[in-house]
């Protein structure tokens, strides 16, 4: 890695799921000693921004069923954005650990304002997250951080890939269709190997000039192997693949960015799924086997 400073940044967010628990996600991943694994990378700096402030389910307006809690989810995504951009400007690499996957809207958004133009995008999720508020058949926004993202302009679909993807709602397949988003199954995963996957994932995230950000759902990964998760779905990644994944990326010297989210610590054994996201970030930043 060749920045000499981490930023990172946790947001409890749990108002985009259904089960409670993974607002407490980003003290586990501190708790599993992210500070003392970057610091043994030999990173210089570790500035660790704290949690945002996320109103409690009890205390916030649902408003639309459709899209719940979308109001305050936008508001924190706007803080979010703001202090990844401070970050990125002040020459940070930006470590953003949730909470749900609707955070990434606040990410994206962060890392855009910041270098002017649309981050690439790895998005490994056994889900498709790009249901919109029409096609979703829950109304949980955690289901449609990549939609919003691309409708927005935070994501730029000819830099985005998808990877791991087993579980993809029928309303929303459609959406991913019309995306001109690149999507990689399990299926394709098996057929091509992890290898041939993350080449091409990396040949069309870093076709640009800005770096490429990694978003990481803890559910891409087979749940024998990540536990802590409120959606799991047999046949994701395993160990090796994920770390494989990583460790191209760190390869690629094109990351600029990291988000790991949808860590349940109330669904988890002994932080089993915490420890994994922490190997994880650290195979992304340059640690190696040998």
């Amino acid at each position: 890695m060749s920045n000499p400073r981490v930023d990172i940044i946790g947001v409890p967010m749990d108002l985009g799921a259904s089960r409670r628990g993974v607002d407490m996600g980003p003290s586990a991943v501190r708790y599993a000693q992210l500070h003392e694994q970057l610091r043994a990378l030999g990173i210089a700096r570790v500035d660790d921004h704290g949690n945002l402030h996320v109103p409690i389910r009890e205390a916030a307006d649902e408003h639309d069923k459709h899209a719940k809690y979308l109001d305050v989810i936008d508001r924190v995504c706007a803080e979010l954005a703001t202090v990844v951009e401070e970050a990125v400007r002040a020459g940070g690499f930006p470590i953003v650990l949730g909470g749900d996957h609707s955070i990434a809207v606040g990410t994206l958004d962060g890392l855009k304002r910041a270098r002017g133009q649309a981050a690439g995008l790895v998005w490994v999720d056994a889900h498709g997250d790009i249901n919109s508020p029409k096609s979703s058949p829950s109304g949980n926004v955690h289901g449609m951080p990549l939609w919003f993202a691309l409708e927005r302009g935070y994501a730029d679909p000819k830099r985005t890939v998808q990877i791991g993807l087993r579980d993809v709602e029928p309303e929303e397949k459609e959406n991913l269709r019309n995306s001109g988003v690149k999507a990689f199954t399990m299926s394709d995963v098996d057929r091509l190997t992890m290898t041939r996957v993350m080449e091409e994932a990396i040949a069309i995230a870093g076709a640009g000039e800005t770096p490429i950000h990694v978003s990481f759902d803890l559910d891409a990964i087979d749940p024998r192997e990540a536990p802590g998760t409120g959606t799991p779905v047999k046949g994701g990644l395993s160990f090796r693949e994920a770390h494989l994944a990583m460790e191209m990326l760190a390869e690629s010297r094109k990351l600029g960015s990291i988000e790991m989210v949808e860590i349940n610590p109330i669904l988890d054994t002994r932080n089993q799924t915490a420890t994994l996201a922490v190997g994880l970030i650290c195979s992304a930043l340059g640690k190696a086997i040998l």
